[in-house]
């Protein structure tokens, strides 16, 4: 008998133990953001921003994830997780793992990076350390710009405990009136309308004989010493800092709402103050007695509170990172311009760009044209072709999908102006992207009103995908051209973020994104496409196929090879089916940047598995799969992880790359991803990640660099 079905039959393959937690997983990712912070490879703005990005990750980890799992809890939902755990367990072990993490930010921020700023001449005081100039600086401040706006909220039986926003910062004061003794309790709230951090004038920073560039002291620390001017008459007892998080996941039931654009404003009205708590962050000064009114009136528990010592919601340095000063932070990058197309951008060209033989439908009818973001830039390429299809007087039409964009983008205007020229556009607007909804409505009304068709997605699916179709004539014919990526179509985080996109007019390709935008659009019960890997119809099955090929050729005596990156690996069942293909002898090479459920290294179920993390200056957002097929390598690209939301409830999709020449580059683009030995991290088998680094006599190797300089 074949050993690895053998091997197969002794494990059982959905045992708990072979899963890590998804929860725990993802915390194991932001624990990785916070290296970055912590490593002195790092330079300085950039640790900052690390900073920021683990705190900014951590409140949307509350609002969401964690708000999910309380909601289990309250319902008594006893349902274990993929590993093994009630949510209740997981709820405790988040607590057990994420006190320590936080304690280190915090405790690194006020420790290191904090005096590291002032030899740079970075100066963040309090404000007790200011002196007696700056504080009359801060003090007419306060009189002039921040007084007026602050709203003093008293607590007692005529004035009900307020409501509060998410994700305000606010200050907890304790009055004693001067005649009776009696204390009182009121809330001040910070408003974030005002810069959370004030600068101070140049004639007033530090003179220590060094060169100071910014100094500035938190606009808390400003309110609180001079609060009594909240409070005439009364006597400031004490005051203590609290930030409070909320649940803020949308709840629609979409088949009842008779328009899903009302209800979402519905919703997200409820999102700023109707979400339960879910964390309290404190001080450790705050007494019992004000934080066990917070816990009563808040219902929270001891594990819901995390009290920091510093500066409470280190996102808000993101804002240092707009100081001048560029030897503090990574080499500026600026994208290139594709090859391909470069001469679309020289001014003796641009006359003629809409000649039939200089646009870039003729570049797409000579090659398919992969794209790689941010290394190539993404307004030369894709936002061109769609600014070129809306002015194009042989372009019919243009359908696309919106999952995340700028209301100001190029390309709203473009798909503006081609509605106003009477072409036939149509636009998918997800109005269920978390946390864009606002963005999105605002956006999705302009359009509308210019005449483009708008639709807001299918009941029970989020339309995530990233696709364009455009219908052009040609002749006597009609050609379709097609973009299909794995990033939004955003200008801002395509210099951020790490996809790639193929612009094609392969037949296939523009028949099967046809049949996809009628099933977004209209009535369809599509279950069969092309080329096209398509959620929710045929993608799980489809993926789950390849592996298999992988363990038929590995057990016929062939080698067997896959290579996936992806943001995370969550599916119960690929993740099985890994195991078997791993059992088999097939090589299975894993990029996961963040959650991996899988458990790589075991003895006959995963050794032939390897999962690594990188974490770098660009966000890792591309999928890339790489199937070995006995010498007969397939590539795709796409939308999707492995995740059972992006296989069972969205709309995705995956395509196959044809072109020999861009198969191989995404497989030298996998390859350099995985021999970095700079931001790459290993998973262990027991769930931790240790990070390389280059041995001896090793050049440091990575990835980001290396593509950067290869498209130079």
């Amino acid at each position: 008998m074949n050993k690895s079905k053998k091997t197969s039959k002794n494990i059982n393959l959905t045992n708990s133990h072979y899963y890590f937690n998804r929860e725990l997983s993802w915390l194991e990712f932001n624990r990785r953001v916070l290296s970055e912070a912590l490593d002195t490879r790092t330079p300085l703005l950039e640790r900052l921003k690390f900073t920021a990005i683990f705190s900014s990750n951590l409140d949307e980890f509350f609002m969401v994830r964690v708000a999910f799992l309380k909601e289990q809890v309250k319902a008594q939902f006893s349902q274990q997780s993929i590993d093994g755990l009630t949510p209740q367990q997981q709820l405790e072990a988040i607590y057990q793992c994420l006190h320590p993490m936080v304690i280190e930010q915090h405790r690194y921020f006020e420790q290191v990076l904090k005096p590291e700023m002032v030899s740079h001449g970075i100066h963040l005081l309090n404000y007790v350390d200011t002196t007696t100039e700056q504080r009359s600086y801060l003090q007419k401040l306060f009189q002039k710009k921040i007084f007026p706006v602050l709203t003093p909220l008293a607590v007692d039986p005529s004035h009900p405990f307020p409501l509060m926003a998410n994700l305000s910062l606010n200050l907890a004061v304790v009055v004693k009136a001067p005649n009776t003794g009696e204390e009182k309790f009121a809330r001040v709230k910070v408003p974030n309308i005002l810069p959370r951090f004030i600068s101070l004038p140049q004639e007033l920073q530090p003179n220590n004989g060094k060169v100071n560039y910014w100094t500035g002291v938190a606009i808390e620390q400003v309110i609180a010493h001079n609060i009594e001017a909240l409070f005439p008459g009364m006597i400031i007892k004490e005051y203590h800092l609290f930030r409070l998080t909320r649940d803020a996941d949308l709840e629609l039931a979409e088949e009842e709402a008779d328009d899903l654009l009302l209800a979402i404003q519905q919703e997200l009205r409820k999102r700023h103050f109707g979400g339960s708590v879910v964390r309290l962050e404190i001080q450790p000064s705050m007494p019992t007695a004000v934080r066990q009114m917070f816990m009563s009136e808040m219902e929270l528990t001891e594990s819901d509170i995390y009290e920091i010592d510093g500066l409470l919601n280190l996102k808000d340095l993101m804002s240092l990172m707009k100081l001048p000063l560029p030897q503090l932070k990574d080499p500026a990058w600026t994208p290139i311009i594709p090859s391909r197309l470069r001469h679309f951008h020289q001014p003796s060209k641009i006359a003629n760009i809409d000649g039939e033989e200089n646009n870039i439908f003729s570049v797409i009818q000579q090659k398919d044209l992969l794209l790689h973001h941010p290394y190539e830039s993404f307004s030369s390429s894709v936002e061109l072709f769609i600014a070129q299809a809306a002015r194009d007087p042989h372009v019919l039409a243009i359908k696309m999908t919106l999952y995340r964009t700028s209301g100001d983008s190029d390309i709203i205007s473009s798909l503006i102006a081609a509605a106003e020229s009477g072409k036939q556009v149509a636009v998918i607007v997800e109005l269920k992207a978390r946390f864009d909804e606002e963005n999105n409505i605002t956006w999705a009304n302009k359009l509308e009103q210019s005449g483009v068709h708008v639709v807001y997605g299918l009941v029970g699916l989020k339309t995530h995908t990233k696709i364009v179709l455009v219908v052009r004539q040609e002749s006597d014919n009609i050609r379709r051209y097609v973009h299909i990526g794995t990033g939004n179509y955003n200008a801002k985080t395509a210099n951020l973020y790490t996809d790639v996109g193929l612009l094609s007019c392969r037949e296939d390709l523009g028949a099967d994104l046809t049949d996809l935008f009628n099933y977004l659009t209209g009535y369809s019960c599509q279950e069969a496409y092309r080329k096209l890997l398509v959620s929710p119809v045929n993608m799980r099955t489809r993926i789950i196929d390849l592996i298999h090929r992988e363990i038929t050729h590995s057990q016929n005596g062939n080698s067997g090879h896959i290579i996936a990156k992806m943001n995370s690996l969550v599916d119960a069942e690929i993740i099985k089916t890994l195991y078997e293909a791993s059992q088999a002898g097939v090589k299975i090479d894993l990029i996961v940047r963040g959650i991996c459920c899988l458990r790589p290294g075991v003895s006959e179920l995963s050794e032939k598995i390897n999962v690594i993390s990188v974490i770098g200056r660009f966000l890792e957002h591309s999928r890339i799969f790489y199937f070995e097929n006995n010498g007969q390598n397939e590539v795709y690209i796409g939308s999707a992880d492995w995740m059972p939301r992006n296989l069972d409830r969205r709309v995705e999709a995956v395509t196959p790359v044809e072109d020999v020449e861009i198969a191989q580059n995404l497989k030298n683009i996998l390859t350099i991803l995985w021999l970095d030995n700079r931001q790459a991290w290993e998973l262990q088998s027991d769930g931790s990640y240790i990070q390389r680094h280059p041995k001896q006599e090793e050049q440091e190797r990575s990835s980001q660099n290396t593509l950067m300089a290869k498209v130079n």
